[in-house]
C-alpha cells in the first residue's frame, strides 16, 4: 500500500469519526434544562426577590397600622382601673409607658429611629363650642409634625372642624375626649432601592375615652420622655 493511499484512508477515517461525534452532539440533549435554567435564573430570582420586598413591605404596613390601633385604645383606657373617688387623670408617666409600648411593638423593623407616633387629645371646648387639641404626646427620632397642628390648635391659630379624612371628620362631645393617633414611618427595604424607592407610611386610629375622666387639668405629673418639641 503506497503512503498516498494509506494517508487517504486515515482522512476518511478521521472525517467519519467526526461526523459520527457531531451525530452524538446533536442527538444529546441532557444539557438543555442546565441551558435554559441559566437563562431563567436572572429573571425567577428577580421575580423573587420582589415578592419577597412586597410581602415584608405589606407586613410592616399592617404592623404601623397596628401600632396607632393600640396607642389610641391603650389611651382611651388610661385610669380606668382607678378606683378612687377622685375622677383620674392622665399622667405623664402613663402616657410613656403607652408609647414605650408601641415603640417595643416596631422593634422588628426599627421604628424607633425611622418612625413618629403622635397622640393627640381631641376635646370639645366648653365655652365656644369649638373643636381643639388639648394636649399631645410624640416619640420616635422621624422628624414629623401632626397633620392638624400642635397643642392649642383650635382655640389658637387655625380652626379645627375635626380630625381624621374630610369626607369622615371625626369630633369630641362635650365632656370627653378622642385619643387620636397618627403614625409616620419611612419604610426601609430589604433590598435598598432596586424595587421601592422610597415610601413612607401614614396611619391613624381614634378611640373615645374609656370612663369618666378630669380634662380639665390636661397631663399631669412631671418627668414625661414624650414631648413633641
Amino acid at each position: 500500500m503506497t503512503i498516498a493511499r494509506r494517508s487517504g484512508i486515515e482522512l476518511r477515517g478521521r472525517v467519519a469519526r467526526v461526523r459520527a461525534l457531531v451525530g452524538r452532539l446533536r442527538s444529546d440533549t441532557s444539557g438543555v434544562s442546565l441551558l435554559e435554567l441559566a437563562f431563567a435564573l436572572p429573571m425567577l430570582l428577580t421575580l423573587g426577590l420582589y415578592g419577597t420586598e412586597l410581602a415584608y413591605m405589606a407586613t410592616v404596613n399592617m404592623q404601623v397600622g397596628e401600632i396607632a390601633t393600640s396607642v389610641a385604645d391603650n389611651a382611651s383606657r388610661l385610669g380606668q382601673t382607678d378606683n378612687s373617688s377622685v375622677t383620674p387623670t392622665v399622667t405623664e408617666t402613663q402616657i410613656d409607658s403607652v408609647m414605650a409600648g408601641a415603640l417595643y411593638e416596631g422593634d422588628a423593623f426599627d421604628f424607633k429611629a425611622h418612625g413618629r407616633i403622635i397622640l393627640s387629645s381631641l376635646e370639645k371646648d366648653s365655652a365656644t363650642g369649638q373643636q381643639y387639641i388639648h394636649w399631645q404626646r410624640c416619640i420616635g427620632d422621624l422628624d414629623r409634625a401632626s397633620d392638624y397642628g400642635p397643642a392649642g390648635t383650635g382655640l389658637s391659630g387655625k380652626a379645627l372642624a375635626g380630625m381624621g379624612p374630610s369626607t369622615n371628620l371625626i369630633t369630641a362631645n362635650s365632656n370627653s375626649a378622642v385619643m387620636f393617633v397618627e403614625v409616620f414611618y419611612d419604610y426601609q427595604p430589604l433590598f435598598g432601592t432596586m424595587f421601592m424607592s422610597d415610601p413612607k407610611f401614614h396611619r391613624e386610629a381614634a378611640f373615645v375615652i374609656r370612663d369618666d375622666r378630669n380634662l380639665t387639668s390636661g397631663v399631669t405629673g412631671t418627668g414625661g420622655t414624650s414631648s413633641c418639641s
